[in-house]
């Protein structure tokens, strides 16, 4: 439904955070809870060009009405002066007309050029930016490859929030080294709380953000060149499957997209993603048992049922890419003569 009903400023979200940390499964979660009259708006962005959060939204709240996703695929959205990411904003404000707007960069984005966009005059009228939430695994902070990563460190200080998220898995010094290490990142008005499975209260939401944009900054960081069509939007060629890769900030990501007429064999692609020692895996998939999203970081691993997946696609974000990967893939399709 559109119209030329004026937009005027929609409390809007930022959900940021590091690689794996739960950040759909916590907008999942906030949608849950969305209040049944309202129309909410979820702007998603990743890291990689396939693009699998809006299709584990969607399947997983397929009934939910006055829920309108938007994705950007293929790196941070706020390169190239913005341009992806006004694109599909102004689309998806245009589209939703919603009384709340929720916006996930991706966990190697970048979100004070985020914020950058979404405070420029363009915006100033449409949209009122709310508190930013920040999610962070504290058994991370262990691991230099997140405390000495800027885009880790950059999520923690523009926080508003800081959800100490998968907290059932912590012990007693995980939680009290989140404290420490937060002191000395955020502002002292910065609120810190705990949560297991992202599960976030609604009221965490609400007030404005204490982030101050510092004026006439230039974009610090190198941009990944834009590609011409993702392969988000390729169409999928005879082969049956379609593959890219993304690099930047010290991470790849390789991923698949195949049709739907490809059904994967269950056991043989969770022994295959259980195998991965990657940083990130994220996919929906059409397998011989129903279809599934599946859902890793690190070596925690969940699957979750999908009422509907349109067709198979899988992430891979690491550290160096391995070529046997597709393979693997290939192998575990229940009829490889289709392949």
């Amino acid at each position: 439904m559109t119209s030329d009903k004026q937009i005027l400023a929609v409390p809007t979200n930022i959900i940021t955070g590091f690689l794996g940390v739960g950040k759909t499964s916590a907008i999942l979660h906030l949608l849950k809870q969305k209040p049944s009259d309202e129309r909410w708006a979820v702007l998603v962005n990743e890291f990689g060009e396939i693009g699998v959060d809006g299709s584990i939204i969607s399947g997983q709240l397929p009934q939910k009405k006055g829920v309108f996703i938007q994705e950007v695929p293929g790196g941070c959205m706020c390169c190239a002066s913005g341009v992806p990411m006004q694109v599909a904003l102004n689309k998806l404000l245009r589209h939703a007309q919603p009384d709340r707007l929720l916006i996930e960069p991706t966990g190697l984005g970048h979100p004070k050029e985020v914020i950058e966009v979404l405070s420029s005059r363009h915006y100033q009228k449409s949209l009122a930016l709310k508190k930013i939430i920040t999610l962070v695994d504290a058994r991370n902070l262990l691991d230099k490859r997140y405390t000495s990563h800027g885009i880790f460190n950059q999520q923690l200080a523009i926080a508003d929030v800081i959800i100490g998220n998968k907290h059932d898995l912590y012990s007693a010094r995980d939680s009290e080294e989140l404290i420490n290490y937060t002191k000395s990142l955020t502002n002292k008005t910065c609120q810190l709380y705990f949560s297991e499975h992202g599960k976030l209260q609604l009221n965490w939401l609400d007030g404005e953000t204490q982030y101050i944009e510092q004026k006439n900054r230039t974009h610090q960081h190198r941009h990944v060149e834009n590609k011409t069509v993702l392969a988000e939007v390729m169409p999928i060629p005879n082969t049956g499957y379609i593959e890219a890769i993304n690099q930047g900030e010290g991470f790849f990501s390789i991923g698949w997209r195949f049709s739907s007429d490809k059904i994967f064999d269950r056991q043989k692609l969770f022994n295959f993603f259980k195998a991965l020692k990657v940083i990130r895996v994220k996919a929906v998939v059409i397998t011989n048992e129903g279809s599934i999203s599946i859902n890793k970081s690190n070596n925690d691993m969940t699957e979750t049922l999908l009422t509907r997946c349109e067709e198979s696609r899988i992430e891979i974000i690491c550290s160096s890419l391995d070529k046997s990967w597709r393979q693997q893939l290939l192998q575990s399709l229940q009829a490889l003569d289709t392949v």
